[in-house]
């Protein structure tokens, strides 16, 4: 490895399982020198095994509800006690819709799921930062990168509300990357990754035709989960540090292409 992020002190939110792309991150960060802690929901750690990723890598999990602002402050406290530091990057891999779960479609939606949704997929990446802000938990120069979706950009079947959350987080991005960049020349960004087989990703309707469909549509193919964690290394290195407040699409070339050949194929039967 290229020891990337030696040196660096990081959090790592979101991993349940090995599907997981903050799962690679955080093996893949192990790997390239860097030190974290890993958090998640205590729901989601009920259902996942982010205790053995742990072991793995060699930290710890501090349980944290990411819409609370108080666990929040629990975390950073405890990460940089953990550490001996502030934080240097901080990924958001946190995503939830009850309306999707739950199969509701977006013109009967219930408001008060929506009302959630938004807490837990976008708003509390504005609570991770502005939290960080206040405890000044962060180093300059650091970077923080959440995880989006091309829904965000263009409509998808049974996306849901979900679609509205990524439109937010990655408007949030842009915000408090302006806001950041000025005061401590921290990078924030969102990436916009292929359809990933991820828990949440096959729990929504048609999920893997949507896969195939933009496998086909993707120059390159999509783009797995061990990739982005590649590219997502790349983004909490000092090899970016002139990178900030962009929708990154990391997604084989799909976002830019309106009809390949094999589709054209594909209608013409």
């Amino acid at each position: 490895m290229y020891q990337l992020l030696k040196g660096k002190k990081g959090i790592i939110t979101g991993a349940l399982d090995e599907n997981s792309i903050a799962w690679k991150v955080a093996l893949k960060a192990k790997e390239e020198g860097a030190e974290f802690v890993l958090s998640n929901a205590p729901v989601a750690m009920r259902m996942g095994k982010i205790n053995e990723l742990a072991q793995i890598c060699e930290t710890v999990v501090i349980p944290a509800d990411a819409t609370v602002v108080e666990n929040i402050e629990d975390l950073y406290k405890k990460a940089q006690d953990k550490m001996g530091g502030k934080i240097d990057f901080l990924l958001h891999s946190i995503g939830m819709s009850p309306n999707v779960r739950k199969k509701k479609a977006y013109n009967d939606l219930n408001y008060q799921w929506l009302q959630q949704t938004l807490d837990i997929s976008a708003i509390s990446f504005h609570k991770f930062m502005q939290t960080g802000e206040k405890l000044d938990a962060f180093n300059n120069g650091a970077s923080i990168l959440a995880l989006s979706y091309i829904a965000a950009q263009r409509t998808l079947p049974d996306y849901g509300d979900m679609a509205d959350a990524k439109a937010m987080l990655e408007s949030i991005a842009r915000s408090y990357g302006y806001h950041l960049g000025r005061t401590k020349k921290i990078r924030v960004n969102t990436i916009s990754q292929s359809p990933t087989p991820t828990t949440a990703g096959t729990g929504i309707v048609g999920f893997d035709l949507f896969m195939k469909y933009a496998e086909n549509m993707s120059p390159l193919g999509n783009a797995s989960a061990d990739e982005c964690a590649d590219y997502i290394l790349t983004l909490f290195s000092d090899l970016t540090k002139k990178v900030t407040m962009q929708n990154l699409f990391h997604d084989g070339g799909f976002s830019s292409v309106g009809m390949t050949e094999e589709m054209m194929q594909a209608l013409a039967k």
